[in-house]
């Protein structure tokens, strides 16, 4: 029987160990540049979830003025943050209030995203409604847009991290989803959205 290469078995080893580490990239890109599963729908009828002043939030709420929607939490290490910050100077750059385009924050962490943590999180961005309701009502809230988000240990946080959707949802004035922002899409094209979403009747 002829003898193992040496070389041979490295270089095996090594592709392996580059599939492994493939897999595990490739399974944290799905969440954040994956588009949310489908179908999506819209903000539940009749379903509330609360603010974290403790004041309902209703789907009559997204009617009369268009919405950007997000899911997140404030645990976030880099897409939440990088998100809501390029949402503020989205709204900056076009010109827009709050009364105008309205910001909306759905933690996926209400485990740990406190009512009175939410709320310092966002104001350090602008003027973003936070929401966050108990387990059923954020399964609730995620499975009407078609929201992923699953627990993961890192071994170099010192808490678990969540996996998440990282799409921005818009919703026009009459409280209907019309489509995505992808985490990471350009400037541009994410501003020219914005601008559609504006115009819809």
């Amino acid at each position: 029987m002829a003898e193992s290469n040496p070389n041979m078995l490295r270089n095996v080893r090594i592709v392996l160990w580059v599939l492994v580490l493939i897999v595990g990239v490739a399974s944290t890109a799905f969440f954040l540049l994956a588009p949310p599963k489908s179908p999506i729908g819209n903000f539940p009828e009749n379903f509330s979830i609360p603010r974290t002043d403790g004041t309902p939030f209703t789907k009559a709420d997204l009617v009369g003025t268009p919405t950007l929607m997000y899911f997140g939490y404030t645990f976030c290490p880099d897409v939440c943050p990088t998100t809501l910050a390029e949402m503020i100077q989205w709204r900056k750059a076009l010109d827009l209030t709050p009364d105008q385009l309205k910001y909306v924050f759905i933690t996926v962490d209400p485990e740990r995203d406190t009512p009175e943590a939410l709320a310092e999180y966002a104001a350090a961005f602008g003027d973003i409604i936070t929401l966050r309701g108990d387990e059923a009502q954020t399964e609730t809230m995620k499975k009407a847009y078609g929201v992923v988000a699953e627990k993961y240990d890192d071994p170099g946080a010192s808490d678990y991290l969540v996996n998440h959707t990282a799409s921005v949802f818009m919703i026009d004035k009459n409280g209907n989803f019309v489509g995505t922002i992808s985490y990471g899409e350009a400037t541009n094209a994410a501003m020219g959205k914005i601008e559609a979403l504006m115009n819809r009747g």
